[in-house]
């Protein structure tokens, strides 16, 4: 949700399909094979809802999937998430960049290949945020109680004197105002939605897949959790009056 508030911001004159797999979140502990599997799925199911591109717009979901999307559907713009190793290393001034992710990212080829390459030069330290995403899920993203267990996940970071922390979740971004206050100013907070969005923006010029000015704009929201839930969350996270469709029933358990 936090990818899809920056690619609405960046890109108002594009429609927008959103799955919201809350019934299967968090993804961070899943097995990969799940992942790729379900991936495979939710990305026919938003193909057969006439998707021009796609964005895995979960760190876990881009380092189990994505490169079997891309090799199942070579010809779509499939666009994916990385913690933003990169940026955090030339942005340090300490030389240790914290990264609080899933356990499913932080344990990912993808990302130790991210580290390889990007961290050579600095210190990178780690922390998975158990508990964050269910969390947001709920909608709980302010009180003593999120902000005691943000607290604990955030203290090993910065005693290992970390300045830059990477929000490797999507899911953490809705909590980047407590994230911020918690850590102080003089720690820099970062993530890669921005980025992302300007990747599609590319992508869609690129393929000529751009929707012109003035086109009719739908949002249509979809998930796998209870639409009640759902449409609670999305009340928080994206505004009032959203109510969800249920997505079919789905072949995996």
């Amino acid at each position: 949700m936090s990818v899809l508030r920056e690619i609405r911001a960046r890109l108002p004159e594009e429609s927008l399909i959103y799955v919201a797999d809350s019934g299967h979140a968090p993804y961070g502990e899943k097995p990969q094979e799940w992942i790729r599997a379900r991936a495979q799925e939710l990305t026919e199911f938003l193909l057969r809802h006439d998707a021009k591109a796609i964005v895995v717009a979960c760190n876990t979901a881009t380092a189990a999937a994505a490169r079997t999307l891309r090799e199942r559907w070579p010809h779509l713009s499939i666009i994916g998430m990385e913690p933003a190793v990169k940026p955090a290393a030339e942005l340090t001034r300490s030389g240790t960049v914290g990264v609080l992710a899933t356990v499913g990212t932080l344990a990912s080829a993808r990302f130790a290949a991210l580290l390889d390459h990007f961290g050579q030069d600095v210190r990178v330290v780690t922390q998975p945020g158990v508990g964050l995403v269910e969390a947001v899920e709920r909608g709980e993203l302010s009180g003593e109680r999120i902000r005691e267990v943000l607290a604990a996940h955030l203290r090993p970071l910065l005693n290992e004197g970390a300045d830059v922390i990477v929000l490797g979740c999507t899911h953490y971004v809705f909590l980047r105002s407590l994230v911020e206050e918690l850590v102080g100013p003089d720690v820099a907070v970062i993530d890669t939605g921005a980025a992302v969005v300007r990747q599609l923006e590319r992508r869609l010029d690129e393929d000529g897949r751009r929707a012109e000015p003035g086109s009719l704009v739908t949002v249509h929201f979809w998930g796998s959790g209870h639409p009640a839930s759902l449409a609670r969350t999305l009340d928080q996270l994206w505004g009032p009056g959203c109510w969800p469709e249920l997505l079919p029933p789905s072949s995996l358990s």
